[in-house]
């Protein structure tokens, strides 16, 4: 019972997170970190609940500040700095899960190298599980790893992305006609990003028609509106 409650309470940590990512992404508003998971008590008086969303929310837990290009407040780098060192993948952790704390290594250091404790500039982890896997499989693992989606976010993921954008837009579909709107969301992420995508698969309508049909899912939204502002080059 112990261990449901704490499932439970970091799935409505999350969903809260996530939740006021999208109203600031939807509204160009300021968004603060360290408000959103503290309740404003400061980066230090973050507990393991509140650590472990922002973990759970990856690298998007930047997201407005990577969108608009400037540099979080310090508090709210210091609460990402914190969830990054608090959570590092084991030794045997899947690779969607070392890929994830990679970016977040990443959004950490490109929003301020300086900051005191980051992590070092470490070696992205391989690629080789994603080589020559089915366009279905390749889309599922492009969805998770939907927060390395961002504008000049060169990686390896980003790689295998771009050679395949036929693939991709193939996963989206399917998504879509399985009504599995995170998946399609996702991958709607990365698509905007990615050359050579079929004018005929309608991808702006497509993503809207995502954001009506995911309803009140905020990870849903949280994808398809970062795909809406990367697509049309706006900062937030």
């Amino acid at each position: 019972m112990e261990q449901s409650g704490t499932s439970t309470r970091l799935a409505g940590a999350v969903h809260g997170l996530t939740s006021e990512l999208v109203s600031a992404l939807r509204s160009g508003g300021p968004f603060r970190l360290a408000g959103s998971v503290l309740g404003g008590d400061g980066a230090e008086a973050a507990d393991g609940l509140a650590l472990a969303a922002v973990r759970v929310v990856g690298a998007d837990a930047a997201l407005p500040s990577v969108l608009r290009r400037t540099p979080p407040a310090s508090d709210d780098l210091a609460v990402f700095s914190r969830a990054v060192q608090a959570y590092p993948p084991p030794a045997d952790a899947s690779p969607t899960s070392a890929w994830s704390h990679w970016a977040m290594r990443r959004t950490l250091l490109r929003l301020d190298a300086s900051l005191d404790g980051a992590p070092g500039h470490e070696a992205e982890p391989r690629t080789v599980w994603l080589d020559d896997v089915p366009w279905q499989t390749l889309t599922h693992q492009l969805a998770v790893l939907a927060p390395l989606a961002v504008p000049a976010g060169d990686c390896g993921v980003t790689r295998v992305a771009r050679n395949r954008p036929i693939d991709v837009a193939r996963g989206f579909v399917r998504a879509v006609r399985r009504r599995d709107w995170l998946q399609a969301a996702g991958a709607g992420r990365w698509l905007v990003l990615l050359d050579d995508v079929p004018e005929t698969l309608g991808l702006e309508t497509g993503l809207e028609f995502v954001a009506h049909m995911g309803g009140d899912d905020p990870r849903v939204a949280l994808q398809v509106r970062a795909a809406q502002l990367m697509r049309t080059g706006a900062r937030v």
